[in-house]
């Protein structure tokens, strides 16, 4: 049974809290919950039947716990996750692993050093319609694909935006960064890694440093282009999260609100199993995180119980996804298409 604390508790810490509460064989129970807030931290701690602190360096000092999963802003992620690592404990760390994708890498060596696991929670890639997706394409069922596309329509009214970090490009940057990062990561664990990117960023309808609405052109390592349409100005609610794949041999699209369905599955040679695909591999959910933390948990302390460090999701692949990321804020900041292939960093990102 290993010993976890929570850094953060904020809103989705409950989330946390709720799983472990209720997952009987996740093999791990929450044993202290750090926060600056002394109320935040004792609400949840109350949850979990867990202790509360105000302090990080007396959680680490705790020879007790196992792991630390980090649930902080994003600006905070790197920082956070190197001192764990430093204290000898396994990190898991909500996205985006860091602001800078050298200090993800940077995590990650230091994790390898230590035999300890550093995960990401890119739970998404967990989710049946997800998964479904992604075996036609390993199973060549597209043949060569054409398009693979990101459509994303939240809603986030502007005093999301005024809590001190949402929006701000220490912390936290805009929709592609805190919203879309999820699908744009499903995406290249899909279709494979982007050679080049175009793109375009404004404030649509809310007020924060960086961006509300993004659209970026993709141009694959594979030779076929791709579209990342995202906001966060939709209106009234959250309308949709979706990826698609065409190609010669057919067309998917996996979508809903958290990409949780699938909307549309055919094949030019179909098979006994696609006539079930639309209802095995689709299911209903109530939040735009989707039901595959619990799933993504299960799978990381299943290993850790065994004493595997090897990552369900690990710092090299979550920083692939940073890296897209930076590139397409450094498109829109220079007004061209940019290379993966030369590091693009974004002048403003994590600064």
């Amino acid at each position: 049974m290993k010993k976890v604390g929570i850094l953060g508790a904020g809103g989705i810490s409950d989330w946390y809290v709720q799983i472990f509460n209720e997952e009987q064989n996740l093999g791990a129970k929450i044993t202290k919950v750090c926060d600056l807030d002394l109320a935040r931290a004792s609400s949840t701690a109350k949850k979990a039947g867990a202790i509360a602190t105000t302090s990080y360096e007396d959680l680490l000092k705790d020879t007790d716990l196992d792991v630390v999963i980090i649930l902080t802003s994003s600006g905070h992620h790197y920082q956070h996750a190197k001192l764990a690592l430093l204290g000898g404990k396994h990190v898991i760390v909500e996205k985006p692993a860091a602001m800078i994708p050298e200090h993800i890498y940077e995590l990650q060596a230091l994790a390898d050093k230590s035999n300890l696991m550093y995960t990401v929670m890119h739970q998404n890639r967990l989710n049946p319609a997800v998964v479904a997706l992604k075996r036609a394409v390993d199973e060549n069922r597209f043949g060569k694909i054409t398009l693979a596309t990101v459509r994303l329509r939240w809603c986030r009214l502007q005093e999301y935006y005024e809590d001190g970090w949402h929006g701000t490009w220490l912390m936290d940057g805009g929709v592609i960064n805190q919203q879309a990062i999820h699908h744009i990561d499903a995406l290249q664990w899909i279709c494979g890694p982007v050679r080049s990117v175009v793109a375009a960023n404004s404030n649509a309808l809310n007020k924060l440093e960086a961006e509300d609405t993004s659209i970026s052109l993709l141009n694959f390592e594979d030779n076929f282009l791709g579209i990342i349409e995202a906001t966060t100005a939709a209106r009234p609610r959250d309308f949709e999260a979706s990826i698609s794949v065409l190609g010669e041999g057919g067309f998917v699209e996996v979508g809903g609100r958290a990409l949780n369905k699938i909307v549309n599955w055919e094949f030019v040679e179909p098979t006994d199993q696609d006539r079930h695909e639309v209802k095995n591999s689709s299911e209903e959910v109530s939040e735009g995180f989707g039901l595959s933390h619990p799933r993504l948990l299960q799978e990381i302390f299943d290993n850790l119980n065994k004493e595997f460090t090897i990552a369900p999701v690990s710092g090299v692949e979550a920083a692939e996804c940073v890296r897209l990321v930076h590139a397409i804020y450094k498109s829109h900041e220079e007004g061209k298409w940019v290379n993966l292939s030369d590091n693009p960093e974004s002048k403003y990102l994590g600064k």
